[in-house]
């Protein structure tokens, strides 16, 4: 697991912090194929502006009992962990001190699955969350767009790394993954999250 953190400069509102090899080649290697086997993936419809839309990638949505996450109209129930994920977990808390309780799961196959522009800021991830992004597999490039000033940030994101979004930067940027034409192979990209319980 890499030490060393470098902060990603952003105009204004919200904070960007990435680690290009949080986990070693090898490592990520044996945890791409692993979770590609394993875990539940399935493909979603979402209902997104009254539309039915069939997601371009496969998913899988694991965490605590009370982790249960709505979006996009659909009740995601969280499947136990698994052992590869509680060890993600476990990681990220000793080099980032952040308790994540549920962990969404992305599989892109090729460069054809993507996804569109959006914020994760619903009322269940709290005031500011803290999002921690794992890739693993194919380089692929996201992008963020300020909602007032139109500015953009891209950064490509490599096997092994991790980005970490925290601060105001939900409230103010959206982001997405878009196709390439690019021959790529899959990617995993798992989004490790804090869902507050409804009783709270």
């Amino acid at each position: 697991m890499a030490t060393l953190q470098s902060s990603i400069s952003l105009p204004c509102d919200g904070k960007l912090d990435y680690l290009p090899e949080y986990f070693s080649a090898n490592h990520a290697d044996k945890l791409l194929t692993r979770l590609t086997d394993i875990l539940a993936w399935k493909q979603e419809t979402l209902s997104i502006m009254g539309r039915q839309i069939i997601t371009p990638r496969m998913v899988c949505w694991y965490g605590d009992d009370e982790a249960v996450y709505r979006y996009s109209g659909v009740d995601h129930i969280p499947l136990p962990w698994t052992e590869e994920l509680q060890d993600i977990r476990k990681s990220l808390r000793q080099s980032h001190h952040h308790h994540f309780n549920s962990v969404l799961g992305n599989l892109y196959r090729n460069g054809q699955d993507s996804m569109g522009w959006h914020a994760d800021k619903e009322s269940q991830l709290g005031k500011n969350p803290v999002i921690a992004s794992l890739s693993l597999g194919a380089t692929r490039q996201f992008r963020l767009k300020h909602n007032k000033s139109g500015q953009t940030v891209n950064i490509e994101l490599e096997h092994g790394s991790l980005l970490i979004m925290s601060g105001s930067l939900q409230h103010h940027w959206r982001h997405c993954l878009p196709k390439t034409r690019r021959p790529v192979q899959q990617r995993i990209n798992l989004t490790f999250r804090s869902i507050l319980s409804s009783s709270k």
